[in-house]
């Protein structure tokens, strides 16, 4: 493996924690800085593109408010490199928990693109795989219920 592979694959584990530390802790702002200007977030039920639509689609919907803590365990990603160091391509599973214990879980899919700003997400596609009755959000369908 060359230095500059290794360099990258890094930068974007890097790019994966900021986006699940941030958002962990509430920091919009910050979780929307790691899109790409035309990247997009989809997620069961909304999706938004670029910094300000990622920022829009996780401020709407409905939220359960008696939950206070969240955090993200996500394993380590799969992560392919294309050839022309560019862009790249991530995989990774996630379980959540809250106040309420176990939350929801699910997968990552991730298109990579590199910036001037640095590795940036040009797409992330959630999915959810299962979802506790009191989950922090909404009900979302998972994979099961969507026929995947």
């Amino acid at each position: 493996m060359q230095l500059a592979e290794l360099l990258a694959r890094e930068a974007i584990r890097d790019l994966l924690t900021r986006y699940t530390y941030n958002g962990d802790r509430g920091r919009i702002d910050a979780l929307a800085a790691c899109f790409a200007d035309n990247g997009v977030l989809e997620f069961p039920g909304n999706s938004g593109t670029g910094p300000t639509g990622v920022k829009a689609a996780l401020t709407s919907g409905e939220r359960n408010p008696t939950i206070s803590f969240v955090r993200h365990h996500v394993t380590p990603p799969i992560i392919e490199l294309a050839a022309d160091g560019e862009s790249a391509t991530a995989r990774s599973y996630f379980a959540v928990t809250s106040d309420n214990g176990p939350d929801h879980s699910g997968t990552y899919d991730d298109w990579l693109t590199l910036t001037k700003q640095g590795w940036r997400f040009a797409l992330r596609r959630v999915r959810i795989d299962w979802q506790a009755e009191t989950s922090l959000f909404r009900r979302m369908k998972s994979r099961n219920e969507e026929g995947a």
